[in-house]
């Protein structure tokens, strides 16, 4: 519960607050910082586990995390209110005060009635789904205790890496936004083949009823090698695909308050995804089929995101900025008469 409302805050500021030609970096920047942890938190298990092949961490490490937790939740309450917040190019971050819960909670069922958000829902049931087979039927199959948690500071690493580049590309790879957005969806489709054909050539040397005679350790050299780039890989191909599904969101709105409802509804489905995957792993259900999967929901993803840019992604400029933020405020302005109106009713 509580991931779900730091997610929908954390979304609405990242795609609101830059200029649209900065969303691409805004969005790497907080992908890295967030890595981060990812990568600080997998050398904990790996130095304690480095002599043993088996262990758990001990009770300073859980109240370590429980004060940064209680830390960034203070450091909330300095954030400035989105309606004060000003780009750089003079415009507004958000354009009014949020309205009463009943009208919020309509709007937000509402997106799923929006062709836009139908649209991008299968890229984000599927942005999560690969995890429970990344994490459970790649490194913790092949890999032994020590070698796992190595594995992991490479694979959040990995993402670190991956935002950036995308980020970059699509911010500046091309003057129109609605093109940088085509050439970052064509490049990550070619990458996400690559990855998951790689994957498919690894799947098929073991599964679920034919597990691998031995755990490798990183010690191991050429026989670690191939295993431990594919899981770089996959750290790689999270992000960008991750990334690129927060443009695409950011790509279609400029107001925060707009923005948080698109945030929610993607860290939602998300979520129903990520549920529906460890599920099915918890099951018993065939690496390969598991494999076979994420590597369809990704795929199909990647026509619907065309669909998106060349309908619903406009090329932004100050005086289109200008006037989308006039028509936020006459809506703002009329559902707030209709609340009025609501209230005064007998």
């Amino acid at each position: 519960m509580g991931a779900g409302l730091l997610w929908a805050g954390q979304g609405a500021m990242m795609t609101s607050y830059p200029t649209p030609e900065r969303k691409g970096m805004y969005i790497s920047i907080f992908w890295s910082i967030f890595n981060l942890g990812g990568v600080l938190g997998g050398f904990i298990p790996f130095l304690l586990n480095y002599h043993s092949d088996h262990g758990s961490v001990n009770d300073q490490t859980y109240i370590a995390f429980m004060c940064i937790m209680v830390l960034g939740t203070v450091l909330t309450l300095v954030l400035a209110k989105p309606e004060s917040v000003i780009r750089d190019d003079g415009t507004h971050a958000s354009s009014s005060q949020y309205p009463d819960v009943r009208s919020e909670v309509f709007h937000v069922l509402m997106l799923f009635l929006d062709w836009r958000m139908l649209l991008l829902a299968p890229a984000c049931f599927a942005s999560n789904f690969f995890y429970s087979y990344q994490f459970n039927n790649v490194n913790g199959v092949l890999f032994n205790v020590r070698t796992r948690a190595f594995n992991n500071v490479f694979y959040w690493g990995a993402q670190m890496l991956g935002s950036v580049v995308i980020g970059y590309i699509l911010d500046h790879g091309h003057k129109r936004r609605k093109i940088r957005g085509m050439i970052g969806c064509s490049l990550l489709f070619i990458i996400s083949a690559g990855i998951w054909g790689g994957g498919l050539a690894n799947q098929l040397g073991y599964g679920r009823t034919n597990p691998p005679p031995y755990k490798l350790d990183f010690k191991l050299g050429s026989a670690y090698a191939g295993p431990f780039v594919l899981y770089f890989s996959y750290g790689l191909l999270d992000a960008m695909f991750q990334t690129l599904c927060y443009w695409m969101i950011g790509a279609l709105a400029n107001d925060a308050r707009v923005l948080s409802r698109y945030s929610g509804f993607y860290k939602g489905v998300q979520s129903a995804g990520a549920a529906v995957a460890w599920y099915t792993d918890n099951k018993g259900f065939s690496y390969l089929g598991e494999l076979i999967l994420n590597w369809s929901l990704m795929g199909a993803s990647f026509p619907l995101f065309y669909i998106l840019l060349i309908l619903a992604v406009k090329d932004a400029d100050p005086s289109v900025l200008a006037k989308e933020t006039g028509n936020i405020q006459k809506t703002v302005m009329s559902e707030e008469i209709d609340n009025r109106n609501k209230s005064d009713m007998p």
